[in-house]
Parts: C-alpha cells; structure tokens; sequence
C-alpha cells in the first residue's frame, strides 16, 4: 500500500479529535487563550450546549491582522520558545485554532491596544476566509458556531444539551477559581447568567462564589512547600463531606488538572476522619517548577506527570494532616443547619375545617364563662402571689464542685441527656457532645500514638512463608524492609524473584501474609509508598477505641463530662470518631434566638 500524505484540513481533524472532544473542550482552549492574553473580564455565550453557540469575549491584549492569520495555522503560538518542558501559561498547543475551525464555522474578531480598528477572520469546515477590517473593542471575540457540521458522526457522541451546558459550567467554575482576579460571566438561551466577580487576591472569596458560603465557613488554609514544591489552597474540616467529589478541585501551575496522583493523596489525607462513600471538599493549588512536571501526558493537559511523586503525594498528605491537626478539630456549622431545622416544628396537616371560633388563637369570650370559673385563675394567681399562702419550695441543691469555666471552646458540662449526649455551655451558644464517639476518638489516638512512638510487637512464623514475585517488586520491598521491620513485618530476600517472610504484626493475629505483601508490592509499583500494612493497624487500633472506650448509657458525672471536655480540646481530630461522624454539634446563641423569633 503505497503511503501518501494527508491534506491539511484532514490532519486538523484529527488534531480535533484529539484537542475539541466536546464543546466544553472548545470552551477551555478558547478561555485559557484570553486569560494568557492578560484579560481581566471574560463573558461566555452558549446556546444548544454550545454545540450551536459558543462565543468567548475578553478584553485581553488582542490580535493585529498579521498575528490573526497564524493564530489559526497550525503549529504557531506565541507561548513557547525552544524549550517544550519550561512551560509557564495554560496553552500552547499550536492547533487548538485550526482544529476547531476545521469542524466548526470560527470567527475571530480582534484588536490590540492602540490600533484603530479591528481585524476579522474566518474558517469554515477548514476553509480559510480572507482578513478583513471589523469594528470591535480592544480584545479578542471568539465565536464557535455549529460544532462538528463538517464531522457529523461525532454529533452522535455528544450528550444532551443541559449535560453539555453542565460541562461548560464546570469548565468556568474551575479557571473562576484558578483566577480569582478575573471576572467571568457565563450567559446563554439554553442556561441562567453564571457570574463570578473579581475578588482580587482574596481566594477564599472566590471559592465561596463557586462552592458556597457554607464552604467558606467550614475550611481551613493550608500552605506548606517541601523541596521546591508549595502547596497552598483550602481544605474543608472532616465532617464537612459530600456524597461525591464534584467539589474536589486541583491545580497544577494555576492549570486545572485531574489528576489520580493528586486525588489518591486526598483520600490519604483523610483516611479515618470520613465514613466510606463520602468525600472531602478541598481546593489545592500546587507550584512547582515547570522542568519537574510534565503537562503533556494528555492531550487536553487535563493530566499531569511528577517526576518525583513521592513528593508530592507526601506533600499533599502531610500539608493536609497538619492542618486539620492545627483547625481541623471544630464541628462543621452544615451540623448546626441541620439541628436548627430539626428544631423547626412541623406543620400540622388535618382535614378538619376549621373556623374562627374553632381556632387556638380567637380572643377569649369573657361573656360566656360563669363568674366563678372567670375568678379562679384570679385567685390562683393571687395565692400564688401571697408567700405565706403558698407551700415552702425546695431550694435546688448546689452541686460541691466549683462552677466549671464556660471559657473553654467546649465550655462547661451542664447536664446529660440519655446517659449519651453531654450539653455544655459557652461563652456564646451551647455544645451537644457524643460521649461515646468522642471517647472512641481520643482511645483511638492514644493507641495510634503508642504504634507510632515504638515497634509494633511481632510474632516469629515457625515456617517462612514465601511470595513469589517479579524482580522489580522484590528490588522494591527490600528497599522498604526497614519501614516493614518497625511495623512488625519481616522480610527478607529468598533469591531473585521471592520475598520470604519471617514475622507479622502480632496485633493482626492469624492473617493473609502473603496477601498482604502483594498489595504492598503493588502500591509501591503504583505510588512508591506502602501504607497498606499502616492502614490495617490503624484500623485494628480503631476497633479497639471503640470496643474500650466509653459505652453509650453510661451515667457521667459532672468533673468526668468536664474531663472529657478538656481532653477532645487538647486532642488533634477529635471533632469526628474513627468512623467520620461528628462527636460534638455546637449552636451559636444566635441560632437559638432566631428559634424562638428574638433575633
């Protein structure tokens, strides 16, 4: 078969089969563009999901009528010099223009600054249309109309047109955030006006815009850099979880990525504060020098590559574990929305009809009662009012302990309900506190610090088990057999492709050692970490807190509620139990005079 080469517009279409995988892809290349033109303000426009619209206006630097003819010839870019890894703006790629004006119709309208007017040009289904003058302001209009009419086929892969708009949405959501001095303002037929004004360098103020005030309430900053790698961003406290990880969002450079590495270090990060199927709310922003990452594994640059990613998977576990260390102790205020709702009565259905005379509230009718039963409460009240008339009442009984110090953030123990939940008082509201789930979790911390202060006991195998291995899973186990030996794990090399192991951690008992050392093997292939063994001692250290530590229905007295107070204040993670529920709910006193319409 003899070889021939392809036409242009053919090779730009499989360049957009590669770049324009939907019109959100389309939105991405067209907005980082103008954010790399320096734009301030960026207003999209959709219409059909943007499968029939999408128009991106901003007031970047612009084009001349020289730089728009290139700007959609493939393999031109004014973002990259010789060196292809020093990349330090979000795009590149030399065919993101001319791969969307070979299946699409692309106007592009621009002018630079001090230029009298503006130029325009034009590709349709690949075919280039003449520059010509055009009225526009300073800045770059992009317009995509038709998406895919010169490849049909690839309509039939598109979803519909509110999951398309949803795409696009997300898209916005995630530069909004990587750029909280850019105002963006997405409108459209198909969409209601999405708008994020410029926040300047207040960050946490533009990630409320997009996740919520709720968020910005419940978060907690971190920044930690470790080797030449910052990591900087926001993440919110353990009990304030979501069902799913839509609210999970990474940066890499100030480049949106989604990357495995980076979620794989989350969900480290918040191993035994969250129940499973549940998920951490986090923005993380890491820098790091261009020559260290790769940005090109994908050709979206949706997927990054570390050259060291132990680093930054250690970066991002230790940074986060720190900070909720540090803040991460108090109670989400979604528990306190969600006592006040409980707390509002519900109204009553019925099917009687009522009447005025029928209802609770009507005035009283002195008319119809007889003067003796009118008089009664009179004299109630009156004999109520005259001490030597009324009964001696009990004095209440003082309690001996001095009058413990609602300073605290837990305040002061004032009673308990249920022989289970402890009310205290603070300077400013009242906490509800699950004894056993917090007990649970200083239980639990204590044994943890006592595994990670000394070696884990072993017991001796009286026969060696052996595990039979590839080279490179041998080579790596070996490296780590120091890390093993002070969890209570011993191995050692049994020739060129077996592990032959010699003990086991005697706090697992009898267990699947072989099994064990295989996903250890595997996770060192995979992260260059092994924290599978760690894991299951900390599990076995969280079974034991909850088997040893204080039983629902227990009645506490007033010093021990208070101790236990002053404990979980002092205790890293001690605002949620081993399992990921909260230990303790606080409402404002506010929130409590809102309840009863004083506020």
């Amino acid at each position: 078969m003899a070889i021939k080469q392809l036409s242009e517009t053919l090779i730009n279409q499989i360049a957009a089969g590669e770049v324009i995988e939907r019109p959100a892809s389309a939105a991405k290349e067209l907005i980082e563009n103008a954010l790399d033109a320096g734009a301030t303000r960026i207003e999209i426009a959709t219409a059909g999901g943007g499968k029939t619209l999408l128009r991106v206006t901003d007031n970047g630097s612009g084009m001349g009528p020289d730089d728009l003819e290139l700007a959609v010839r493939r393999h031109c870019t004014s973002k990259l010099d010789d060196n292809l890894l020093d990349i330090r703006t979000l795009g590149f790629r030399g065919e993101a223009l001319p791969s969307i004006g070979s299946v699409a119709r692309l106007t592009i309208t621009s002018r630079p600054a001090g230029a009298s007017h503006g130029a325009e040009i034009a590709v349709f289904g690949g075919k280039l249309q003449p520059v010509k003058p055009a009225a526009v302001n300073q800045g770059t209009v992009v317009e995509v109309r038709d998406l895919f009419f010169a490849t049909p086929a690839r309509l039939n892969f598109m979803k519909t047109e509110r999951a398309e708009a949803s795409a696009i949405s997300d898209v916005v959501r995630r530069m909004a955030i990587a750029f909280p001095g850019v105002r963006f303002v997405l409108s459209g037929s198909d969409r209601t006006t999405l708008e994020f004004a410029s926040t300047g360098d207040d960050r946490l103020a533009r990630i409320a815009q997009v996740l919520g005030r709720d968020f910005r309430d419940n978060a907690i900053e971190i920044d930690a850099e470790r080797e030449g790698a910052r990591l900087t961003g926001f993440a919110g406290v353990p009990t304030f979880n979501r069902g799913n990880s839509l609210q999970q969002y990474a940066f890499v450079n100030g480049r949106p990525v989604q990357d495995k590495l980076i979620w794989s270090a989350l969900r480290a990060a918040y191993a035994e504060t969250i129940p499973q199927g549940r998920y951490p709310v986090a923005v993380l922003s890491l820098t790091v020098d261009p020559d260290v990452v790769d940005v090109n594994v994908h050709p979206a640059k949706s997927d990054v590559r570390f050259r060291d990613p132990g680093l930054v998977r250690g970066l991002i576990i230790g940074a986060i574990r720190q900070a909720l260390a540090q803040g991460g102790d108090r109670a989400s205020t979604t528990g306190a929305s969600g006592l006040m709702r409980a707390f509002r009565p519900e109204p009553q259905r019925s099917n009687v009809n009522w009447t005025a005379a029928a209802s609770p509230y009507r005035p009283m009718d002195f008319g119809s009662v007889s003067n003796g039963l009118a008089e009664r409460p009179q004299a109630a009240f009156a004999e109520m009012a005259t001490p030597s008339a009324r009964a001696p009442m009990a004095e209440p009984e003082l309690a001996a302990a001095p009058y413990p110090d609602r300073s605290h953030p837990l305040g002061a123990a004032r009673a308990q309900l249920h022989e289970n939940y402890i009310v205290a008082q603070t300077e400013d509201g009242l906490v509800i506190v699950d004894q056993h789930a917090a007990h649970e979790r200083l239980v639990f911390e204590e044994l943890r610090k006592g595994l990670n202060s000394r070696p884990i006991p072993a017991q001796a195998l009286l026969i060696p088990e052996i595990v039979d291995l590839p080279e490179d899973d041998c080579d790596r186990l070996i490296g780590h057999s120091a890390e093993f030996s002070r969890l209570g794990l011993g191995i050692e090399r049994f020739g060129p492709g077996a592990i032959a192991i010699r003990e086991t951690p005697s706090m697992l008992g009898e267990m699947d050692a072989v099994g064990l050392v295989r996903q250890l093997a595997d996770e060192l292939a995979e992260w260059d970490t092994a924290n599978g063994l760690a894991s299951r001692l900390d599990y076995l250290a969280a079974t034991m807190a909850c088997h040893g530590s204080v039983r629902s229905g227990r009645r506490l007295r007033p010093e021990e509620m208070n101790a236990l107070l002053r404990q979980m204040e002092a205790t890293p993670g001690s605002g949620q139990c081993n399992h990921g529920r909260p230990t303790y709910i606080e409402l404002k006193l506010s929130d409590i005079e809102r309840l009863f319409g004083r506020s």
